[in-house]
């Protein structure tokens, strides 16, 4: 989870757009980062389910604190004198283009992902301890929507200027896209994703352990 929450920091920061829909004028916007980040999601689905709330609490924090340290050092890097041949200056520019705003995308990151991945956790939770062992498909289906609402919303509103999104239209149509392409993916993984929460479920002894208490 930690290095895709990383790794998607970094991507985000770049505007992509693969043109629009053909008769509609919905132009299709989204950031680098849109194939790896429902993957945090699926880990952290997998994580609640088969270690807890606390656990997956703190598989976010570590996220954070991992994603702070790269952005700060990304701004050391940024700050350290270049080379002053025309080579090095431009590599200087290049930097400060592609890492200068992705603090603000990391920023939007860790908001979206506190806020989402904490209600995925909470429903998951209440909803097991409610069913039991049983309603895993229900879980992942109730959990991933939700959560991904509101990440999507919060992360698409704080990192707009910074991937260079400067219209409500633009906007809407970035987070409406984010959003139902998050959870096609999260749902369209949920067979994967039950398939290896019951393998680990059979054979992390700590699981078994926890059951037998």
């Amino acid at each position: 989870m930690v290095t895709v929450v990383v790794l998607s920091g970094i991507g985000a920061a770049k505007g992509v757009s693969f043109g629009t829909v053909p008769g509609t004028g919905f132009e299709i916007l989204t950031d680098g980062g849109f194939f790896l980040f429902p993957l945090a999601y699926v880990l952290g689905d997998i994580v609640t389910e088969l270690y807890g709330p606390r656990a997956a609490r703190r598989a976010i924090l570590t996220s954070f604190a991992v994603s702070i340290l790269a952005s700060i050092c990304y701004q050391v890097i940024i700050a350290l004198p270049p080379f002053p041949d025309e080579y090095g200056l431009a590599k200087q520019a290049a930097l400060e283009l592609a890492l200068g705003p992705v603090w603000i995308v990391v920023l939007a990151g860790l908001a979206g992902f506190l806020a989402g991945q904490s209600l995925n956790s909470f429903v998951v939770s209440r909803m097991k301890r409610r069913s039991g062992e049983k309603g895993l498909i229900g879980r992942l289906f109730t959990s991933s929507g939700l959560g991904e609402l509101v990440d999507t919303i919060i992360f698409c509103s704080i990192a707009a200027t910074a991937i260079g999104i400067t219209t409500l239209e633009q906007w809407a149509q970035y987070t409406a896209l984010g959003f139902v392409y998050k959870v096609a993916v999260q749902y369209a993984m949920i067979p994967v994703t039950s398939a290896v929460i019951r393998w680990l479920k059979r054979t992390d002894p700590t699981y078994q352990a926890r059951l037998a208490r």
